[in-house]
């Protein structure tokens, strides 16, 4: 199964509370936070959620 390697690149300071919680169940602390995820339908609308936020690359 293909991973996703989600980085945050912007802060979540004055953000929706969504939004908030939606980087911190990605495992997202801090920007330049690196985590890797499975790719898999709940992970990407999560992604959808905070796009504007995370920068988002395929790993093997």
């Amino acid at each position: 199964m293909a991973r996703l390697k989600v980085t945050q690149v912007r802060s979540a300071i004055g953000r929706k509370p969504n939004q908030r919680e939606t980087l911190r169940s990605l495992g997202l602390k801090h920007i330049n936070h690196e985590v890797v995820k499975e790719d898999r339908p709940e992970i990407r609308g999560m992604i959808f959620t905070v796009s504007h936020l995370v920068q988002v690359e395929e790993v093997e």
